[in-house]
């Protein structure tokens, strides 16, 4: 078992991670009768894209020998209706140290076949901004 999701009542659910022990807090939105006080569902799906395409970037970079501590991103997740769901998701990735083409290009696309990039929906619109310094 990866988690257990409990359902607290008032739209909210705890997710804790077996094997840590972490856990944290989903909220339904505001514009979806909630209280926006956490991390809505979908939020954590727009978020895991950038978390997972970060974590995959350091694992090639550490092959690389390069230090990609302090890099971070910005996600943006849209919404569409009818149904309701996940429309586009955008991620500005930011580095905040200087690699010549050749890394960047490697950790570029390293960072588009991370696992949750090619578990979403094709239809979910993937924007994706890399900004070297």
């Amino acid at each position: 078992m990866t988690s257990k999701v409990i359902y607290l009542g008032d739209l909210r659910t705890e997710n804790l991670h077996i094997k840590s022990g972490n856990s944290f807090v989903t909220d339904a939105p505001l514009d979806n009768n909630g209280k926006g006080e956490a991390f809505s569902p979908t939020d954590t799906v727009a978020t895991g894209l950038a978390s997972c395409m970060l974590t995959v970037m350091g694992i090639k970079a550490r092959d690389l020998n390069v230090d990609m501590s302090g890099s971070a991103a910005e996600v943006t997740k849209v919404m569409a209706s009818n149904p309701r769901r996940i429309s586009e998701i955008n991620v500005v990735l930011s580095f905040p140290f200087q690699a010549d083409d050749k890394i960047k290009k490697i950790l570029e696309n390293t960072a588009k076949t991370c696992p949750v990039h090619y578990s979403l929906h094709p239809d979910i619109k993937k924007d994706i901004v890399f900004n070297w310094e």
